[in-house]
């Protein structure tokens, strides 16, 4: 098996469109983890081989349904992909050929087109993105990431490069190195809370602990980006997006990890700020200013 490919779905209009995609662009051996809830279950998902249904269990919560896939999982290699996006004719040949063992691969961002089913030429693609200094936010002092345009126009003629961080939506990894690396992703409700901030604990586990982090813009993916209409047209549900303990969530992991709290590490956190130093929105005395917030 070259590849296990990971979908976790909960009320996906258009998961169907998405694994078909995978399974027509795809130039590999392939399995397909499409994880649903049991209510959701229908015979929408196409009959193939190398689709396996894993029924979720309502708590399991993103991260959950993400390491049921992946203690099934096979593959030398391993993807996971949100359930509403379209993927670049052989996507998995194209990744499998590039991707180092120490490497998480990031493909190429464009924007989907959902009702036309492609690419969406109006908008930017992305390459490049970076950590947001975690400054007080409704959701706390969120530690996310913001699209890096500075960064696209200064390394547009490297295929393969140093990202980062990423949005969340699409990674590629060998399965051996990722189990080792990072393993099944926390869940708990006292650090990530089975949904916050996958590639902040991925992407910093690979960068810190030895891997890299890399986008390769030989490939690509559309995703679907959640906007109000979706939501008014009940395309989509919230349910899961603000739990109560949110705020409580995203001020531990900005807490975990600027305070270099995960164990195991070889580098700190201030390495990976001076590699990709200068960042914008970053004070040049952050340090000193993460400390005065005291959370």
């Amino acid at each position: 098996m070259d590849l296990s490919i990971i979908i976790p779905a909960i009320r996906e209009p258009y998961l169907e469109k998405t694994v078909q995609s995978i399974l027509d662009a795809s130039r590999t051996n392939i399995e397909v983890f499409v994880v649903m809830e049991l209510c959701e279950l229908s015979d929408k998902i196409r009959r193939d081989k190398r689709v396996i249904v894993i029924p979720q269990k309502r708590d399991w919560g993103m991260r959950g349904a993400e390491n049921a896939a992946l203690a099934k999982a096979k593959g030398k290699y391993v993807m996971k992909i949100d359930a509403h996006c379209l993927v670049a004719p052989g996507f998995d040949e194209v990744m499998v050929n590039n991707c180092s063992e120490k490497w998480l691969l990031i493909p190429r961002r464009y924007s989907l087109d959902e009702i036309n089913w492609q690419i969406n030429h109006h908008r930017h693609k992305r390459d490049y993105h970076y950590f947001v200094f975690p400054i007080l936010t409704s959701y706390g002092h969120a530690f996310g990431c913001r699209e890096w345009w500075t960064k696209d126009k200064e390394r547009q003629d490297y295929e393969i490069d140093d990202l980062m961080t990423f949005q969340g939506s699409c990674w590629f990894a060998h399965r051996q190195y990722f189990m080792h690396r990072v393993g099944f992703l926390d869940g708990r409700k006292e650090t990530y809370n089975g949904f916050c901030q996958e590639p902040i604990e991925i992407g910093l586990k690979y960068w810190l602990g030895g891997g890299k982090t890399k986008v390769i813009k030989k490939t690509w993916y559309a995703h679907l980006s959640k906007r109000k209409h979706h939501y008014k047209q009940r395309l989509f549900t919230r349910r899961y997006k603000k739990p109560k303990d949110v705020i409580a969530t995203y001020n531990w992991v900005a807490r975990h990890w600027m305070n270099n709290e995960e164990p195991g590490m070889i580098h700190k956190f201030d390495w990976l700020i001076n590699k990709f130093w200068p960042i914008p929105e970053w004070p040049s005395d952050w340090r000193n200013v993460w400390k005065s917030y005291k959370i």
